[in-house]
This record gives C-alpha cells, sequence and structure tokens, in this order.
C-alpha cells in the first residue's frame, strides 16, 4: 500500500506499434512540471504482472522524487491482446513502449529506472539497445542476467520445498490449481516473507494465474535461450544492483551484473527475499534515495 502523501494521477496513454493503437495504463506519484528532479520509472515484473504490487516505491515521492508507474502491454489494466501470436511478444515491443511513455511524459532527456525481476530484464536491453543519453541511474532489484541461471536458482529452490510443492510445481499450468497452490507456497519462502502475504502482490499473481487471469504475455516464449552478459558493458550510466538473501536471483545469479557492469554498486538485503521493498521496506527506500541523488546527500555530508 503507498504510503506517501504526495499527489497522484493515472490515465492511459496510446501506444501505436505496427500500425496499430493500443493503450497503457500509467499512475504517477509526485510532481512532473518542476525539472528540479529526475523521475523515476519503475518497470514491473513477470512478464504477465501489474505495478500494483511495487506501489511501496512511491514512498520515494515523498522525497521529491516523481515516481512513474505503468502496467505494461497486454497486462492489467493496459490493452489486453489474447490473439495475438507468441512472435508478436518481444523485447523491442515492450522497449518501444516503454519510449511512448517517456516521450508522453517528456522526460526523455532526463529520467531513472528501477526494473524488477523481468523488468530488469527489460530496463537493461532498454539501455543497451538504444543507448539512451537521458538515462542517469538504473536500479536492477532482484533481476537477472540471463534466463539460464535464473532457471539454475529456481530449480535449486524447488528442490529445497517439500514434495507436493515440487510435484505442484512441475505441473505447470496444465493443473493450474495445482499449480497456484504449490506456486503460493514457493513465494512465501522466496518471493515474499512478509505476513501476512501483500494483498497487492497477491493480485498482480491473480492477474496472471488466477481463475479470471491472462497469462498471454506470461506464455510468451520471450527469454528463451536469453542473456544479456556479454552485453552488460555496455551500459555506461551509475547502476545499482539490489537482491535478497532468500531470493529467487541468488548471489551466483546477479554476481554477471557486478563483474561486468563498468560503474556498479552491488547491496543485498539480509532479511529480503525477491521483494525487498515490502520485506526491508524503510532500508530499501533509503538506498534508492541515496543512490538517485547523491548530490542531496553530499551537500548534508552523508556520503
Amino acid at each position: 500500500m503507498a504510503t506517501t502523501t504526495a499527489p497522484m494521477t493515472e490515465g492511459v496513454i496510446p501506444f501505436t506499434y505496427e500500425g496499430e493503437e493500443y493503450h497503457t495504463y500509467y499512475k504517477v506519484f509526485g510532481d512532473l512540471t518542476p525539472p528540479t528532479k529526475t523521475p523515476l520509472v519503475v518497470l514491473h515484473g513477470g512478464p504477465g504482472l501489474s505495478h500494483d504490487y511495487l506501489l511501496p516505491i512511491s514512498d520515494l515521492a515523498s522525497e521529491s522524487i516523481p515516481v512513474i508507474f505503468y502496467d505494461q502491454i497486454g497486462n492489467s489494466r493496459s490493452s489486453h491482446l489474447r490473439n495475438k501470436p507468441s512472435s508478436f511478444w518481444t523485447i523491442d515491443l515492450f522497449i518501444d513502449e516503454l519510449v511512448n511513455l517517456l516521450n508522453r511524459f517528456s522526460i526523455r532527456d532526463s529520467f531513472s529506472l528501477l526494473g524488477h525481476s523481468w523488468g530488469g530484464i527489460l530496463a537493461a536491453e532498454y539501455a543497451v539497445r538504444r543507448q539512451p543519453p537521458g538515462l542517469r541511474r538504473l536500479i536492477l532489484a532482484d533481476s537477472l542476467p540471463s534466463s539460464s541461471l535464473w532457471n539454475k536458482s529456481t530449480a535449486q529452490l524447488i528442490y529445497t520445498m517439500p514434495k507436493e510443492v515440487q510435484e505442484g510445481m512441475a505441473c505447470g499450468l496444465k493443473n493450474p490449481r495445482r499449480f497456484k497452490a504449490a506456486l503460493a507456497q514457493f513465494h512465501a519462502q522466496y518471493c515474499c516473507t512478509t505476513k501476512p502475504f501483500p494483498k497487492e502482490l497477491a493480485h498482480s499473481f491473480d492477474l496472471v494465474f488466477g481463475p479470471h487471469g491472462d497469462p498471454t504475455v506470461a506464455h510468451a516464449p520471450l527469454l528463451k535461450k536469453w542473456s544479456i552478459i556479454d552485453r552488460l558493458h555496455l551500459l555506461r550510466m551509475p547502476t545499482l544492483v539490489i537482491n535478497g538473501r532468500k531470493d529467487i536471483a541468488q548471489d551466483f545469479v546477479v554476481e554477471p551484473f557486478f563483474d561486468n557492469i563498468p560503474k556498479v554498486k552491488w547491496v543485498t538485503f539480509e532479511n529480503s527475499s525477491h521483494t525487498p521493498f515490502w520485506e526491508e521496506r524503510e532500508r530499501f527506500m533509503q538506498l534508492v534515495e541515496r543512490f538517485l541523488t547523491p548530490e542531496s546527500y553530499a551537500e548534508r555530508n552523508i556520503m
């Protein structure tokens, strides 16, 4: 739940792709009008989730950092496209949607990105492929540099779970009810250990795995054999890498970020899993604010 007192606005913006018009839902906390602070654009995970589970990050708007959330196309409040072939769903599609949003808010010349999980993939690919001069700072939260490392980590962690969870996870969406029950137990251990489980996070998962969910984007083979490791040196902006001690993004998963990005800092949250913005919320916000506004801390002799 967002606790900021900053003003909030929401709406949809048109997004034209391959000659067709779609709509992207957005939510902005804070004021984008004065150019004194660089806005932060937040990219949700999945693929296929929604921005809702990331709303704690709106806390940063209380520190005069405007924060922009949006639901990526195919998800939640944005246009759903259940009949599109799998070939329609590409990383470039989502990059073009992000660029469209930056242009809509006239912030392309100065902005920062925070990508969580799949959102980190999208943020990193955008930065590498498009080399945006206005991207000031990049945060890769609980993300991954290759699908093989993620799959290895997930397999390891599933093996630590009870047999019924292992079997339920193996069913996948062929047996949605059993899979969802197993996934809930897995998530309680390695996705978010906050109790009760945040309703915003449960809602984001239900949008994909619930009885009325839309798994179209989640099913797309976006990340089959995907890797950005050999291109990480092309990330020129200061980058913050975050993971949790019990994260699906284990240390060996995120280590290539630290080894290959030229200007990088890596912080592990010892009491968190995949969502430290819920599990260690105050510390997470302090860390991110310090990274995004180092000049403010320097002025206060904190850094």
